[in-house]
């Protein structure tokens, strides 16, 4: 399953109202770290399809959502559970960290 691209209009759709785990990889088009963390990312989506949903959301076009959850710092990665943020994890991580994470809240 490939991520879903978040924006104001469908957040709540997919992360607050969504049934499953999501985790949300908040990004901008010219950050170095993001860059290499988006394959990681992609492979979560398909390794957890159909037990976590994986989003990404662009920080430059969603200044709201952006502050709202204080990302101060991009990569930042955070999981949304019943709507709402459990675990937010800051800078790029090996996706072996990552999975660590991912299943303690599955």
């Amino acid at each position: 399953m490939a991520e879903i691209e978040l924006n104001q209009s469908n957040f709540e759709a997919e992360v607050s109202k969504s049934a499953l785990p999501v985790l949300v990889d908040f990004w901008a088009p010219w950050c170095g770290p993001c860059k290499m963390i988006a394959p990681v990312v992609a492979e979560l989506a398909s390794e957890y399809a159909g037990k976590l949903k994986v989003a990404k959301l662009n920080t430059d076009e969603n200044l709201d959502l952006a502050s709202k959850f204080q990302i101060t710092s991009i990569p930042s990665l955070l999981i949304f559970k019943d709507g709402k943020p459990v675990q937010k994890i800051v800078g790029f991580k090996p996706k072996i960290e990552l999975k660590k994470v991912i299943d303690a809240l599955l």
